[in-house]
């Protein structure tokens, strides 16, 4: 896709080689201000993030999940999804750029005129909400282009969609979640343009987002219907901005201690949103490059929470795949690199943070990163070779790869059933509330086409984990009808009602966790974050149910305010998910 006509100037790329565990150091900290040789205060506290948690063991199975078709046409190519609050339904979106799609706008919707000069007019809707039960589809109109946008919740669900392409890079777009709402746009709301930016969630609900092809910083999201005019330069994207670019879609995670990490192409800081200070560097990742066109995916890890925690609480992010660095030049020359195979992870809360290194049992470039309902991690999707852009994906990775965060270190991976439809550039993959991943989109085409190697895909599908494999549907617990509030304070103590017909079950196996929908385009799923909640009791509540007592997350950096869905988890098998919000 990409389109840049910026100079393109020499650099000496300087090849680290990779190793299984090891901390890689910049010579000089040219992001920290003042003496650049400070040394940070020690931090770290309370138990370790990553490691086990307390509890009995999961369920074990070999069922390797099993796909299904939900949809066999979306109407739109799934470029940009999201999961609305209590609606239950998905947003998808592609581009305006096009005029076309695979549906037309309702009766009664005016068509969007392209040039009232000519009266040429676009009648296709580019944006459509989708019941994940029923699969009904309900086309919205869109005037600005949301090519390669970036995108995330309200406190009280509406849609925040900022960026795309042309005319749309400096809009500001909002959809609240109700089944009658439309799209409310306005084109200049940003300051810069943002054409594959990132987009990300603050502690008080506002929104951050950074970077985009030429956009080397960063801004904040006024509130709707006013324009931004000030932005802060990110010496991280002048400096990571290589001839293939290889940082847009930066990777940004908020900290459990309101800070945030960003990541692009191989480095990666903690940035504070209050004073707009770098606080930290940490070391560089080797291998390759982790963003856009190299497209690794990303997640922070699941936030172990306790009825009482420590002042620090431990933070992991995980960074998989990609590819080389100059894979996007070759693969423009039809040479088609293999992906990396790597996943890296970070304690960014230690004392002397470093990458640790594991190898997934394949390549993978342009894959989707999945926080399931239980807390394990799926990746889904993508190439085992090449790079994003038009046909820049070859090799499709058929096969998800499942990760256990809580896993003994080179035992967490396993690959699961495959899919028979490759998903390569442009594709999507999400969480459900019933404990499926719902995939969709790849177009690696400049438009809507079908007789290539990579058709433009309409077909949506469900992936069951292995946790809904039928010998364990006697262990799913059932939050009972009203058995959730909808609403919990941070800090105060909450009660789950479930239903479950099992003996043995205490505080130890019965967990509450609650999942936060994520944003998600070009292998990058914004603000997707899941919470493992302290639990005081798991006390009997008559016949086969029981009572849960949880501690809501303590404050707004380890939870920003909104929509979450609460799972009850036993023994690694998640309940159906419920709509909570925290206020």
């Amino acid at each position: 896709m990409r389109a840049s006509t910026r100079l393109i100037w020499t650099v000496t790329v300087l090849v680290l080689a990779a190793v299984s565990e090891a901390v890689f150091p910049l010579p000089s900290n040219p992001f920290l201000p003042g003496n650049h040789n400070r040394k940070l205060g020690k931090q770290g506290g309370g138990k370790k993030g990553g490691g086990r948690r307390r509890g009995g063991a999961e369920a074990q199975t070999n069922w390797p999940g099993k796909w299904e078709l939900f949809l066999p046409n979306s109407g739109v190519s799934a470029m940009h999804a999201i999961l609305m609050p209590v609606i239950n339904q998905v947003q998808f979106y592609d581009a305006t750029i096009w005029r076309i799609s695979q549906i037309k706008l309702p009766p009664g919707v005016p068509c969007h005129v392209v040039d009232p000069k000519i009266n040429k007019v676009d009648c296709w809707a580019h944006s459509v909400l989708v019941d994940i039960n029923t699969g009904v589809i309900k086309p919205l109109a869109l005037t600005t282009d949301t090519w390669c946008s970036s995108g995330g919740l309200t406190v009280n669900g509406t849609l925040v969609s900022t960026g795309g392409y042309g005319g749309g890079a400096n809009t500001a777009r909002y959809l609240a979640a109700c089944p009658t709402c439309v799209w409310i746009e306005y084109p200049q709301a940003l300051a810069a343009k943002r054409w594959y930016s990132t987009q990300a969630s603050l502690p008080d609900g506002k929104f951050f987002v950074i970077g985009g092809r030429d956009a080397l910083n960063y801004e904040y999201i006024p509130e709707e219907g006013q324009n931004n005019k000030k932005v802060y330069d990110s010496l991280l994207l002048k400096q990571t901005d290589d001839p293939d670019e290889n940082n847009l879609y930066p990777f940004v995670w908020l900290n459990t201690d309101g800070n945030l990490f960003i990541f692009a192409n191989n480095r990666s800081i903690l940035l504070n949103p209050k004073n707009n200070q770098v606080i930290k560097e940490f070391p560089q990742l080797p291998g390759g490059t982790r963003n856009y066109p190299g497209s690794g995916s990303s997640a922070l890890l699941p936030i172990q929470l306790y009825m009482n925690n420590a002042k620090v609480i431990p933070a992991d992010v995980l960074v998989c795949g990609g590819s080389k660095q100059d894979a996007y030049n070759r693969a423009g020359k039809k040479d088609f690199e293999p992906a990396l195979q790597d996943c890296a992870r970070l304690s960014i809360n230690s004392g002397k943070p470093r990458w640790k290194k594991e190898m997934m049992p394949t390549p993978r470039v342009m894959s989707d990163t999945v926080i399931l309902p239980n807390g394990d991690v799926i990746l889904v999707n993508g190439a085992k070779k090449g790079c994003s852009g038009w046909g820049y994906g070859k090799d499709p990775a058929f096969a998800p790869i499942l990760y256990k965060p809580r896993g003994k270190r080179g035992l967490r991976f396993k690959e699961l059933a495959p899919s028979g439809i490759p998903r390569m550039y442009h594709s999507i993959a999400i969480a459900l509330p019933d404990g499926k991943v719902l995939v969709g989109g790849s177009n690696t085409n400049d438009g809507y086409r079908y007789n290539v190697e990579f058709p433009t895909e309409l077909r949506v599908e469900k992936f069951s984990p292995p946790y809904l494999d039928p010998a364990l549907a006697n262990m799913r617990p059932k939050i009972v009808n009203n058995g959730a509030p909808k609403q919990i304070k941070y800090g105060k103590v909450f009660k789950v009602k479930v239903e479950l017909n099992q003996k043995e079950v205490t505080k130890d196996n019965l967990k509450a966790h609650m999942l936060a929908p994520s944003f998600t385009t070009h292998s990058i799923s914004m603000n997707m974050r899941m919470l493992l909640l302290g639990v005081a009791s798991v006390n009997p509540s008559g016949g086969n149910c029981f009572e849960i007592q949880a501690a809501a997350p303590p404050n707004g950096n380890i939870a920003p305010p909104g929509y979450y869905l609460i799972f009850a988890v036993y023994k690694g098998v998640p309940s159906v998910g419920e709509w909570i919000q925290i206020v």
